[in-house]
């Protein structure tokens, strides 16, 4: 760092430290890649959404193909973001590819929701799955009491805001190690219900039997969607590696390769652990489950099935780390571009991690944990989510076709028809929910999607910055010991 020294109108003069600005380092290599994102993948959704996916649609066999269509569209959004993600390599996901496409008017708009509603609302469920799951061994005959699981869920929150904050490299080992662990458990679960379904009752296996599985099923726009929604939240983490793209090694190689191997290594998984459940429950007693994987291992480990909690709650765990490893750079890249406050692109000047846009997130989560449940926090959540993947994917389609000439690493390729089958998807998860079953909670969400206008005019379009803001910056930046940061192309 340099000195340089300024004189102010009554000719005091003081010095003022400029650091030169930090990179954070390239610290993710192929198997932090896959683990950061099969990680973030398989977290309590998979543990908690197969009874909302099954009592939407109502037939295992629409269950079943809601999980594979999933894990198809989870392909073809990741395949489509790796390929922006080569086009654009820096990080920050949808907000940077948008920036960069359609301008700084609709990032503005990503950035604010993101930063506000969809990162830290995925982090307040996954952290409500963790503590209910902690809490289910110790509460056997009833639920756990709501204060129990939002202090326990307060806890995961800090706990893995200090492992982010302190270094890159421990976060992505507990991340590999999470995933193995995770990877275990839920091979526990198919082996189970294998060894289940060579001794089931007659009952059981006529309900997998391709003749009678679709019996039952609902068929509406609106049951599809939320069953879909379910799906999809099991899976919400496709895009994880594209908000790092900047931490990652020879992304041009790693981030295609690592999107492949873990949305398929997850597909398969999640499909084979489906059917498992449904060959230990009959589907009423799966859709009565409060807790799906607690009451298949009371059914298939017995005393030992106090295990299931333990390995749901751990994977969910995983899945909050790789979420804020990921989530808090959009927060970072954001007001690196000049969307929100200057303290939030700073770095720790030792530790090279943006410690500041971890904690703004932190404190954003722990206050939309106070009033929320898991389900709406889902349905809501993937509601909103998918309104930016949809501008994101469409940017993409635009760069093929008015911009073919940019290099391209690596291409989801020749065929267009793959970024266009996922924002039809993105469509339909958008738009099917609200023709279907209007609810005046969408129109709030768009409301406030569109409030951002009142502070992107003053602040962004303007360039308008309180005193007491630059004041305050100051503070922060001693207080948490950070400093501006460089792009790392």
């Amino acid at each position: 760092a340099h000195q340089r020294v300024h004189t102010d109108e009554d000719n005091s003069t003081y010095p003022t430290v400029e650091p030169e600005g930090l990179k954070i380092k390239r610290e993710i290599g192929l198997i932090g890649g896959i683990a950061l994102i099969s990680g973030t993948m398989i977290g309590s959704g998979i543990f908690m959404s197969p009874q909302f996916v099954l009592s939407y649609v109502g037939s295992p066999g629409a269950s079943l193909l809601i999980w594979t269509i999933s894990g198809i569209v989870s392909m073809l959004a990741a395949l489509s973001y790796t390929e922006l993600g080569t086009i654009i390599p820096e990080s920050g996901g949808d907000f940077i590819y948008i920036l960069r496409i359609y301008g700084p008017f609709p990032a503005f708009f990503a950035a604010y929701t993101m930063v506000l509603v969809l990162k830290p609302f995925a982090a307040a469920a996954l952290s409500i799955g963790i503590a209910e799951y902690a809490a289910a061994p110790f509460y056997t005959d009833c639920s756990p009491p709501t204060v129990v699981v939002k202090c326990a869920a307060a806890f995961s929150l800090f706990l893995v805001v200090i492992i982010n904050v302190l270094n890159v490299r421990l976060a992505i080992r507990i991340q590999v190690i999470f995933l193995v662990a995770k990877v275990l458990a839920l091979t526990t679960i198919v082996v189970g219900g294998l060894v289940k379904l060579s001794q089931s009752t007659d009952m059981i296996v006529e309900n997998l039997k391709v003749e009678n599985s679709f019996t039952g099923t609902q068929f509406s726009l609106s049951t599809f969607g939320m069953a879909f929604s379910q799906g999809l939240w099991s899976y919400s983490g496709w895009y994880s590696l594209s908000y790092v793209t900047e931490e990652l090694k020879r992304p041009e190689v790693n981030l295609p390769r690592a999107a492949v191997i873990a949305i398929s290594l997850v597909t398969s998984l999640y499909l084979l652990v489906n059917v498992s459940y449904l060959s230990v429950m009959t589907p009423r007693e799966l859709m009565s489950s409060t807790a799906v994987a607690v009451t298949w291992g009371n059914k298939v480990l017995g005393s030992w099935g106090w295990i299931m909690s333990l390995a749901a709650a751990l994977s969910a765990f995983g899945s909050l780390n790789g979420s804020f490893f990921s989530g808090g750079r959009v927060c970072f890249v954001a007001a690196r571009e000049g969307h929100m406050p200057d303290i939030l692109s700073m770095a720790h000047v030792h530790r090279l991690t943006p410690s500041p846009a971890l904690i703004f997130t932190t404190t954003v989560s722990l206050i939309v944990l106070i009033p929320g449940d898991f389900k709406s926090i889902v349905n809501y959540f993937s509601f909103t989510a998918w309104i930016f993947y949809g501008i994101t994917l469409s940017g993409l389609i635009y760069l093929k076709i008015k911009k073919p000439e940019l290099p391209r690493p690596y291409s989801v390729g020749v065929p267009i028809i793959v970024p266009i089958l996922a924002l039809i998807a993105a469509v339909f998860l958008v738009l099917a929910p609200i023709i279907d079953n209007p609810q005046i909670e969408y129109l709030y969400v768009t409301l406030f999607i569109v409030s951002g206008v009142i502070f992107y005019i003053p602040f962004i379009h303007y360039k308008v910055c309180p005193r007491l803001l630059n004041k305050l910056t100051v503070f922060l930046q001693l207080f948490l010991e950070v400093a501006p940061t460089e792009k790392n192309l």
